[in-house]
């Protein structure tokens, strides 16, 4: 993968019209000679240049209370949990990117949250550093959780995330699109042999296919195969 060709269709996506909202660049690599129930691919990787704003949850007890207002946008203690209706759970989970608690309430989270957090993907997860310790020191996991992304193959082979916004650089964007892009070759069992194609998009945007330009009417569907 060369970097002009990814910086070319970084400039030229920027060039098609303007919404009414910032949308952001996504990412989706189309995988093939892969099994992906034996080489599921399921990690986070850290980028240098935060994509987008999140917004995040943290379950805790009082003891980390203090230090946890200041850095998550919404903070539930554990006395709090029952309180929680079905469409005020379903409604946090639409709101917010990701969920840390305490480990030693791990067990309350997932009996009052865990059958609406689960089937999201937005559980607590330790691969991310979202289950902590009451010693945790939170300010490096807040900062850590503003540039993490997840590359998941779920059930089909292609991976789909997120590389920047309309505000940031196109050489920040760059930059995130060769972290992710690195990191998922380190990962698979034939590195680049297992990658078919790769596209970058607006959220609203057409499909630009790396290498190719932008596909047309006739063939505008992502490549499941």
């Amino acid at each position: 993968m060369e970097k002009q060709e990814v910086l070319k269709a970084i400039k030229e996506i920027r060039e098609k019209p303007k919404r009414k909202f910032k949308q952001t660049f996504d990412l989706i690599i189309n995988l093939h000679h892969l099994d992906i129930k034996k080489n599921n691919i399921d990690s986070y990787i850290s980028l240098n240049h935060a994509p987008k704003k999140i917004k995040t949850t943290i379950f805790i007890d009082k003891t980390l209370e203090p230090k946890a207002k200041t850095l998550f946008d919404n903070v539930i203690l554990k006395e709090d949990f029952q309180k929680y209706t079905k469409k005020q759970i379903k409604e946090m989970i639409n709101e917010y990117d990701y969920f840390v608690s305490q480990a030693n309430l791990m067990t309350q989270v997932a009996a009052t949250f865990g059958k609406y957090l689960g089937p999201k993907g937005k559980m607590p997860n330790p691969k991310a550093g979202c289950i902590i310790s009451t010693e945790a020191s939170l300010p490096p996991l807040s900062e850590k959780l503003k540039k993490l992304v997840r590359i998941i193959t779920k059930n089909e082979p292609i991976i789909k995330t997120i590389i920047g916004n309309e505000d940031m650089k196109d050489e920040d964007i760059l930059d995130n699109f060769f972290t992710i892009y690195n990191q998922l070759l380190n990962q698979l069992p034939e590195k680049a042999n297992n990658i078919k194609s790769v596209y970058i998009k607006l959220s609203m945007g057409p499909i630009y296919k790396i290498g190719r330009g932008f596909k047309n009417d006739k063939d505008s569907k992502l490549e499941k195969k």
